[in-house]
């Protein structure tokens, strides 16, 4: 009787463990989430309605209301109401939700707020059988601490809205907003999980299965917690693997804050110093996999952590799971880091979220093998082909480890990686990955190949079939698919126009006599490009001046040389002919490298906030981009006018071509109304 009472106590302890941390992790996605918005249109009788918006805000946080407050205040909730040709707006928005008021010491004046949830309105007049009405809303939460930065998105509502089967008079539509990141945030994390997956198969971590099985076999204390001990060995994986991770990012966040947690994720994601840390291992661990020698953790730590895995209750499965993350980390240990280097962008979320997602898809296997063990009778045995899947993620390796050197040459304007250079490395490793997938070359580890399989045969012409797509790139082929990876292609020398075929190199020189506030021929242009053959300006005081000159709209784009997501909007996005034909004509463009690591010359260096001076250009529009917009993130795009302020809320990444035209169109209009 003790012994059942003590085993039913156990399992009520262990599922309070796993429930606190279920709480947990919905707690970290939820806030990832920020505020989430509704809509719902209501009759007002004959053409009229009423729409209704409302956010809700997540606890602990505070969002402005409308404002307005000027440029020393804070970022207010704006909402702009954009309707088709069917209707026309009755008046301006209305704060159906009182904000709490009260004077602000730090911005010097009285301020109001909303907790939890606040309700907007607007009227709407038809003027057709029904129309669209667009809306663009940005919004910025804060807490005690501190503050998230600004977020923007837009929706569509119908009016008027379809009623529903019971006859209700009105339908909510609700959006989960984030920010126009959300769609690279759910890349990332597809990314992760597939690694989490693939890393499966690596030769440091298959042959912990049998280990695993063996463990869970013994099937101590019945189904029941047999269950429960799988559970918690698949938690302690995770933990293990994201829990330093939010350690890390937390720690540096509590002690300075949005800024410090930025700087940090922008020093290892650009400077020069890490990035070629980064491609050293990852060319040591090339080479590991390709036979020259074995990467494994310190003997005596494994032995430990394997030793103390014998032992039962809690500690046994926490150390066996331990062991697993010790012995596998020489096949994991370069994958954890692409993945963790690829979403540090500056953002606090999401290289927490990106190592969730990778350790909840690595640590998903093994908690399956823990629930039924004899499983592992289905799997194949070890041997030959887990040599063979080592060494082609040793080529797969060496092709990206030179993302990592990449990045620096950009950043510091070395000029060794050209894009066609990049390029014909990337063609070189991926053409000897299909050779020696077809058995064409040997590695000293590598068992003999009496004949060729339909799988690998497969895999070796889906890789030739990749060598032949990135051949055309050498000619300046945009290689949209492979834009987040590459140079950019103004680094290239070589690059066939379309219309006639000659050289761009052979194109007419800059002259000397040629205007120095003109686009293109500002300062910085003598090392930084648009892409496209676009002009543009690289300092935002000459683009005001040159825009307010030709009176045209400002086009500001805050980027970065290591910046994947502005690559693949450049690459896809800007290509698009309505998108450039507006960026061509419509607007002045000035581009912002926020991770540039030219030095300027003293009269251009800017003294921060906190006393800091700011001497590189990357650091000088990093710091306007948080002060200004509260961003460190890119890509960023900012549409300013005449005042100098945004004529319609900013953007970030997005991959819809319609939308961001729609986007410079509402930038043009609203410009003109300016007028």
């Amino acid at each position: 009787m003790r012994l059942a009472l003590s085993l039913h106590a156990k399992q009520l302890v262990m599922r309070k463990i796993l429930l606190t941390s279920a709480v947990v992790l919905l707690a970290a996605a939820a806030s990832a989430q920020g505020v989430r918005w509704t809509s719902r249109v209501e009759p007002e009788g004959g053409n009229a309605y009423r729409i209704v918006l409302e956010a809700q805000i997540p606890a602990r946080y505070h969002m402005y209301d409308m404002g307005p407050y000027g440029d020393d205040g804070p970022n207010a909730t704006t909402l702009i109401f954009t309707p088709d040709a069917g209707a026309r707006l009755i008046g301006g928005v209305e704060q159906l939700t009182a904000p709490e008021r009260h004077y602000d010491a730090v911005f010097g004046m009285e301020i109001g707020t909303f907790e939890k949830k606040a309700r907007f309105a607007q009227r709407v007049e038809l003027t057709a059988a029904e129309a669209s009405v667009g809306v663009a809303l940005e919004w910025m939460i804060c807490n005690d601490s501190s503050c998230m930065p600004p977020e923007e998105s837009e929706l569509t509502i119908r009016i008027p809205q379809q009623r529903t089967a019971i006859g209700e008079n009105t339908v909510t539509n609700s959006v989960s907003i984030s920010s126009d990141a959300s769609g690279s945030l759910w890349a990332l994390i597809i990314e992760a999980i597939l690694w989490g997956f693939a890393a499966l198969l690596t030769p440091c971590v298959f042959p912990m299965v049998p280990m695993t099985v063996s463990y869970f076999l013994k099937g101590e204390g019945g189904p029941a917690m047999g269950r429960l001990r799988a559970a918690l060995y698949g938690l302690f994986i995770v933990a293990l693997y994201t829990v330093p991770v939010a350690a890390i990012i937390l720690i540096t966040r509590l002690a300075g804050g949005d800024a410090v947690t930025a700087d940090i994720f922008n020093w290892l994601a650009t400077h020069w110093l890490p990035n070629l840390v980064f491609f050293a291992v990852f060319m040591i661990f090339a080479a590991s996999f390709f036979g020259a020698f074995e990467i494994t953790m310190p003997s005596w730590m494994v032995n430990k952590a394997d030793a103390k895995a014998d032992t039962k209750g809690l500690g046994g499965i926490f150390f066996l799971a331990l062991t697993l993350v010790l012995v596998s980390f020489s096949c994991t240990g370069p994958i954890v880091g692409s993945v963790l280097i690829k979403s540090t962008s500056g953002e606090f979320w999401t290289p927490i979220l990106t190592m969730l997602a990778f350790s909840v898809a690595f640590a998903l296997p093994f908690t399956l093998f823990a629930l039924f063990p004899s499983v592992l009778k289905k799997l194949p045995r070890s041997g030959g082909w887990l040599n063979s899947v080592k060494v082609a993620i040793g080529f797969v390796e060496v092709a990206l480890g030179f993302k990592f050197l990449s990045v620096a040459d950009q950043t510091y304007h070395w000029g060794l990686l050209d894009r066609e250079v990049y390029l014909a490395i990337w063609i070189a490793v991926f053409s000897l990955l299909g050779l020696y997938l077809l058995g064409k070359i040997k590695f000293a580890h590598d068992s003999d190949l009496p004949h060729l399989g339909v799988g690998r045969l497969a895999l070796a012409i889906a890789v030739f079939a990749f060598v032949v797509y990135m051949l055309p790139g050498m000619w300046g082929a945009p290689l949209k698919g492979l834009s987040g990876y590459l140079p950019p292609l103004t680094t290239q020398d070589f690059v066939l126009t379309p219309s006639s075929g000659v050289p761009a190199a052979t194109a007419a020189p800059r002259t000397a006599a040629a205007d120095a506030a003109a686009p293109g021929r500002g300062k910085y242009s003598d090392f930084l490009r648009l892409p496209h053959g676009l002009e543009g300006f690289f300092d935002l005081h000459e683009a005001e001046a040159y825009a307010a000159r030709v009176g045209k709209p400002l086009f500001i784009d805050f980027t970065g040389h290591g910046c994947v997501n502005c690559r693949e909007m450049e690459a896809r996005v800007w290509s698009a002919p309505e998108v450039l034909q507006m960026l061509r004509d419509d607007y002045v463009i000035c581009a912002l490298y926020s991770d540039d690591k030219k030095t300027l010359p003293a009269a251009d260096w800017v003294t921060a906030d906190t006393g800091k001076v700011l001497k590189s250009l990357g650091k000088i529009n990093s710091y306007y981009a948080l002060k200004t917009y509260g961003v460190n993130a890119q890509p960023y795009y900012v549409l300013q006018g005449r005042d100098g302020q945004p004529l319609v809320p900013p953007r970030g990444y997005d991959l819809d071509a319609e939308a961001f035209a729609a986007f410079l169109k509402s930038g043009i209009e609203a410009y003109n109304r300016q007028k």
